[in-house]
């Protein structure tokens, strides 16, 4: 049920592609909670997606920006403030890209021009899209940016691949210029590290379906969804998590910091007993 929490803010919302994308759904709780927000991917990722039709549903206006841009970035802050009337009092840093995995490398054996693309889009750009407000001073007083992330940033996933490192970065930025947003004008800075979702560009890392069971049986909560996720982001930007900053925060169902569940050693034990079964009967 929504309850107007961000009535009166104005918004920038990065990597809506099509309605399994979290910042879809952060896009449709946002316009129930009363914002009002431009949307915004590259240019490519329009043409690939459907996102008029989510900002048709809002009422909102679609701002193409290459978000590895300083320039397109600036472009993107200046119509925003222009259509939403003043300064921009949140945003979502959706954004992520390897194409090491697309292409199907391993970790041990990247093409380094493509890890530096990766790098780029994926954590690098969350720095130029605050980096570009600041020069502006586009960010409102107690503002608040959040990037998504995950779990690969502090552990090992073997086809996570130079992701791992992309969003381990990510939370460093939100760190560092957390502390500088925050010097300047309170704004805070914050990553959430998501439970495996299934979107669009998270299933498209090999393994994702392994990957998804893993977290919910291990998780005593299970997986978090993009619609609570969606949610969890709109209390960041609202009013309640003001001294909230410079934090990586888990929002995954408890997987972050559980090392056996009971569903998870159930599911262990039996293949043991199956393969102690068959070894049996040889």
């Amino acid at each position: 049920m929504a309850n107007n929490i961000l009535k009166g803010k104005r918004g920038i919302i990065f990597g809506a592609l099509d309605s399994k994308s979290i910042a879809w759904k952060v896009a449709q709780h946002a316009h129930a909670e009363g914002a009002k927000f431009v949307l915004t991917n590259a240019p490519i990722a329009l043409r690939m997606g459907t996102i008029n039709e989510l900002a048709e549903e809002t009422g909102s206006k679609v701002i193409p920006a290459d978000a590895t841009s300083m320039e397109d970035l600036k472009v993107l802050y200046e119509g925003a403030m222009e259509e939403l009337g003043g300064k921009i009092d949140f945003v979502l840093h959706s954004i992520g890209m390897s194409v090491n995995v697309r292409k199907g490398k391993a970790y041990y054996e990247q093409n380094h021009d493509w890890t530096m693309k990766g790098y780029d889009v994926s954590a690098l750009s969350f720095h130029k899209t605050m980096q570009a407000a600041w020069e502006l001073d586009a960010l409102s007083e107690w503002g608040s940016v959040v990037g998504l992330s995950y779990i690969a940033a502090q552990r090992v996933f073997h086809t996570y691949n130079d992701m791992a490192d992309n969003k381990a970065m990510l939370e460093s930025i939100a760190r560092s210029f957390g502390y500088h947003y925050g010097i300047r004008r309170n704004v805070r800075v914050n990553t959430i590290s998501q439970s495996p979702t299934d979107t669009t560009a998270g299933s498209g890392v090999a393994g994702f379906d392994g990957f998804y069971r893993f977290a919910n049986d291990l998780s005593p909560l299970g997986n978090a969804t993009s619609d609570e996720c969606a949610d969890y982001c709109i209390s960041m930007f609202s009013d309640y998590t003001r001294k909230v900053t410079m934090q990586n925060l888990f929002h995954d169902g408890g997987f972050s910091f559980t090392g056996m569940s009971e569903t998870a050693m159930a599911t262990y034990l039996k293949v043991m007993e199956d393969e102690k079964e068959v070894s049996d009967k040889k």
